[in-house]
Formats: C-alpha cells, structure tokens, sequence
C-alpha cells in the first residue's frame, strides 16, 4: 500500500470517530467560540495544535487558553467547521492549505491548516478591520514625510513579526486620507481591510485573486496606479519589476526580511547577477526613496508594544554611496543625518527610554550597539 493511501485512510479514520468523540465529551466547542475570545483578548493569532490547549499570541508572547489540550479528532473537527469541502480535499492532498473565513460578529481570519504528526493544526490570523494611524503607533513623523512622497520606492524591512504590515497599513492609510489616488496592494495574505477615503483602493491577495506577486505587479502597472503596495519583494523578478515601477513615476512600498536599512540595499543589490549589479545600483540609486527598519518592543507600562524604526531617507549623499559601491558608510550618514529625518535604531532607542516607554532590558536586548546602549543608560542613572 502506498504512503499516500495510508495518509488518506488513517484521515478517514479519524472523520469517522469524529461522532465518538462528540459522546465521550459533554461539550464540543465551536471554533467560533475560540476566535471570538482571540478578538475580544486583543489577540493578533490564534493556534490549534492536538495535545495542547489552544493559545493566542498577545503582544508577540503566546498564551494557552483555560482549556483541556485537545484530541487530534478535536483538532480535525475544529478544522472541517471553518472549510468548504474543496479546501479540505486540498488538505487530505498536499498537507496544508490556506483559506480564508469571515463570521459576522466575530470578525474575519485567514486560516492555515497544515498536518503535524498526523493529526491537524491552525493557524488563524485575525485579520484588522481598524486601520491604525502613523501617529497612533507613535511613528517618527518622517513616516509621514515617505507617505506623502508621489514617486519612488519605499522598503519596511524586519525580522517576522516586527509589525511591518502594520506600518504599511497606516501609511497607506496616511494617503488614503490624504490624496485621491488609485491604491493597489498586493498581499500575502491581506491582513488589513482598508475602506475608501479619498483613494481608490484594491486589495488583491495572492492566490485568491492572482497567482503570484510577478505577475500581479506587472499586471498592477496596466491598472493606472498611483501607489503599488508590494506584500513581500521575495524574489529577482519582483524586486526588478518594483524597481521598473517606481522608476517609471510611481510610489512603490514593499517589504523584505532584512535586518537594517544599509542591509536592505546590500540585499537587493546582491539578489541580481554579477552583470547587472551597476545597473541595478544606478536605477536604485535613482529610486530609492528611504528604508524603514523596525522591531516591535513591549511597552514598560504593559500596554501592549510600540515599535523602534531606523530610517534611512535618500539625500544626494546616499545616492552617491549607493552608486559608489559605498553602502556600508551609510550608517554613518544615518547617525548624523536627523535634519532629513534620518535615525539610526539605537538613537531611536535611547528616545523610547528619555520618554519611559521601554525598559533599560528592552532596550539592550534590542540594541545594536550594546558598549554605547550600556554607557547611556549608566548616564541616565546618575
């Protein structure tokens, strides 16, 4: 028998005890009930894993739920409540599958469900329908100045997490209300619901509503956009069409995995053959607009996390070091360039503490360098 035969008979195996398992518990919770307590706790995921009582993640950290872990039959049936039977063929199929789910009252989620050890898990995503504003999430004002921007390309890099399409959100909102614009985004998945204000805004999410970020980005550019919003450049292609669309007179913001803003063009650089690399050098040069770098941090007042951004903005200096295969003297620029609304992650650091709003330990673990963190902090006791 094959491996794939066996996979599908111990899954039919576990559907068919579905009903056991109802009569062996006195209550069978509806996943509904979970995602609302996700919604209602503030909570950004929620996760189902047999042998383990559900859990939500807030303010980054995950927290089990007041409940008995779950059977893996619990864990299956909690799954076929939020999916159409063509999505949970896909799962018997491939192992994982992604799929989206709105409940009235509740909210919506875009749903991962994946085999671990045989039995099923979720991820659940709680999907905002609030769009926070620049100044809500206490972001430098030159947030607002790359905002307001009409052509070029604008990078928020982070590791996973660190809140990058949250500042997407707001800026795009930031235009929203502020220009009659034609707005595309392209995500993966949409995890902000944006409403119209003065723009004109359409989501398209990749695989629900085009096959990939390629060929929607080129496609974006036979739409009349004024702002292309690019979910991840994760790849040659996609980077170089991004950077052909902001070239060509549009505002282009995207995301990459990058961990600061001299790192972020290095990268891109580097994605690119050995005989393109002047070129691409010239044409970032040319388009880049700026690089925001951002961690999300808890708040010393437990109020949830605000985030610390390193900013890199485009001066004639900056482009020159770009051309010049100069980009590792960046940072220098960024640690005296403040007049362009430029700050380096530490400096801005040290300005979450003066205001109290992280901990010295938040702020060390944090830091990039820790000699100069630890001598600030020493002068700030005394």
């Amino acid at each position: 028998m094959g491996g794939d035969t066996l996979f599908i008979t111990a899954l039919s195996n576990i559907t068919r005890t579905i009903e056991r398992v109802k009569i062996e518990r006195n209550k069978i919770m509806h996943i509904n009930e979970l995602l609302k307590q996700a919604v209602e706790q503030g909570a950004s995921d929620l996760h189902i894993s047999s042998g383990a009582a559900p859990a939500i993640r807030l303010d980054g950290r995950l927290h089990s739920l007041d409940l008995p872990p779950l059977l893996a039959e619990e864990t299956m049936m909690l799954t076929k409540q939020v999916m159409s039977e063509e999505k949970y063929r896909a799962l018997l199929e491939i192992g994982e599958v992604d799929f989206s789910y709105n409940q009235p009252g509740i909210g919506c989620f875009r749903i991962n469900a994946y085999f671990q050890q045989g039995s099923v898990s979720l991820a659940c995503r709680v999907i905002n329908t609030q769009i926070p504003t620049i100044d809500s999430l206490m972001l430098p004002e030159a947030v607002k100045s790359l905002a307001s921007r009409s052509r070029g390309l604008i990078i928020v890099t982070g590791p996973a997490g660190s809140g990058k399409s949250t500042t997407l959100a707001a800026m795009i909102d930031h235009i929203n209300s502020e220009k009659f614009y034609h707005i595309i985004t392209l995500e993966d998945p949409i995890e902000y619901l944006h409403s119209k204000k003065k723009s004109i805004i359409n989501q398209r999410e990749i695989g629900r509503d085009t096959k990939n970020f390629p060929n929607a980005l080129r496609s974006a550019l036979r739409q009349d956009p004024d702002v292309i919003l690019v979910g991840e450049m994760r790849d040659l292609e996609t980077m170089s069409i991004a950077i052909t669309a902001a070239e060509t007179g549009h505002l282009v913001m995207a995301t990459l995995h990058t961990m600061d803003a001299p790192q972020t063009v290095e990268r891109i650089i580097d994605v690119f053959p050995s005989n393109q690399q002047e070129q691409i050098r010239v044409q970032l040069a040319s388009t880049l607009a700026g690089v925001l770098s951002q961690r999300l941090l808890r708040r010393q007042d437990g109020l949830g996390r605000i985030a610390a951004v390193e900013i890199l903005t485009s001066t004639p200096a900056v482009r020159n070091l770009i051309r010049e295969k100069k980009v590792h003297q960046i940072y220098s620029f960024m640690q005296t360039g403040s007049k362009h609304g430029m700050q380096t992650l530490d400096a801005h650091l040290q300005k979450l503490l003066a205001k109290d709003l992280i901990s010295p330990e938040e702020a060390m673990e944090h830091a990039t360098d820790l000699d100069t963190m630890t001598r600030f902090l020493q002068q700030r006791a005394t």
